[in-house]
């Protein structure tokens, strides 16, 4: 039985970045607790296996999109084919990210600037504005932003991924301000998770590293971030906008 605070019975969540890593814990977890998704990725296939999974396990209806949401025009159709399958939207996760590596901050061409921008910020930007002015003139909801403890934290490695992020930390709070008292929006600002993309990390390094730097000690296993997404798409924050959460394990 799923706890009558974190009930999301009726309600349609749609995740960017949903068919994998954070995004696609956080897709189980509202399926889990009774709610239609729309899983929403650059590419169709694991979007597709995403929603029969959990039609499967759960249940519940859902909706696959390719969607790149560095193009309004993606942005617009994600949303369109959401309201068009569903006739609302509860809850909107900004989850895509991507923070490509360069060899030095001189070395950072425009198209990388460019494409780390328009994924991280001006995407959230415009899904957010679009959902968020219907959600008001309908009956409210949730959006969440997945920022990065880069935006407070930035290191030489990935500064336009942190700028981006602190781009969307402001956005939270001003968008919070633009869409209440119906809509709530806020962050989970999130530390190091231990997802698919962290097989391409020194395991052994970030362990050590972490030790040192971590108050927890550690990285964040993925289903670590299911409760704060539960309380901000849920009844369980409704007095709670304009957020930005540190999930960061205590980064120093």
């Amino acid at each position: 039985m799923t706890d009558p605070l974190f009930d999301l019975t009726g309600k349609v969540a749609v995740v960017t970045g949903g068919s994998r890593g954070l995004g696609r814990v956080m897709v189980e977890a509202f399926a889990a607790r009774g709610a239609d998704v729309v899983v929403a990725s650059r590419k169709i296939e694991p979007c597709e296996q995403a929603v029969a999974e959990i039609a499967q396990r759960h249940g519940r209806r859902g909706l696959a999109v390719a969607c790149n949401v560095s193009h309004w025009e993606q942005c617009d159709a994600l949303v369109d084919a959401a309201y068009d399958a569903f006739g609302h939207v509860d809850v909107l996760v900004n989850n895509a990210g991507l923070s490509p590596l360069y060899p030095s901050l001189d070395q950072v061409t425009e198209a990388l600037w460019d494409k780390v921008i328009g994924v991280n910020l001006k995407g959230p930007f415009r899904l957010a504005s679009l959902v968020g002015t219907r959600m008001a003139a309908g009956a409210g909801g949730s959006i969440i932003n997945v920022s990065s403890i880069a935006a407070i934290r930035p290191t030489p490695a990935e500064l336009p991924y942190a700028a981006a992020k602190a781009g969307l930390n402001t956005l939270t709070e001003g968008l919070a301000r633009a869409f209440g008292p119906s809509v709530r929006v806020n962050a989970i600002q999130a530390g190091p998770f231990l997802t698919d993309i962290s097989h391409a990390w020194d395991l052994d390094a970030f362990t050590a590293r972490a030790k040192e730097t971590i108050a927890l000690g550690r990285g964040g296993e993925p289903d670590e971030v299911v409760g704060a997404a539960l309380y901000f798409a849920s009844a369980a924050s409704s007095y709670c906008t304009g957020a930005v959460l540190r999930l960061d394990g205590g980064v120093r």
